[in-house]
């Protein structure tokens, strides 16, 4: 597979699922610099471009629920306001790779108002903690057969 598809494929996963980044750099032959540095960027490209349209898109969204009769909160929604009331920002930045995917926890912060640069900065930290972490797990157990299909 030439390098330009598999930068491509590590990026574009881990704009989705921020944890496939990883799994698919190594098993794809890419060194651990590699594979994080196209992990991290793929997320916040994400990041970057839900956080520019997702106040329009929160505000869709609202009106959508509130056109359906359905109610403003619902069992999910209350959990999430509640983890942002205890960690704020920070809380949710730390959960989003591994819980709510990239454009899930960027929309989360969206409607939640919070300021685009500090989406950004929490974000940031957190693809890059999760993005080392992730990479150093999978570098670690490469050697199983999964990576080897």
């Amino acid at each position: 597979m030439p390098h330009l598809a598999k930068y491509a494929s590590v990026f574009l996963l881990s704009m989705v699922k921020f944890f496939g980044g990883p799994l698919a750099g190594i098993s794809l032959g890419l060194n651990f610099f590699q594979t994080l540095g196209l992990t991290v960027a793929g997320m916040m490209t994400t990041v970057v471009v839900v956080s520019g349209v997702g106040r329009m898109w929160a505000l869709h969204q609202r009106q959508r629920r509130e056109d359906k009769g359905k109610p403003l909160f619902s069992k999910r929604s209350r959990r999430i306001v509640g983890i942002f009331r205890r960690f704020g920002m920070p809380g949710i930045a730390f959960l989003t790779p591994v819980l709510f995917s990239p454009i899930g926890g960027t929309v989360i912060a969206t409607q939640l108002h919070v300021p685009r640069w500090r989406i950004l900065l929490h974000m940031l930290w957190s693809a890059l903690f999760w993005g080392s972490v992730l990479t150093l797990l999978t570098v670690k157990f490469s050697h199983l057969p999964f990576f080897h299909r």
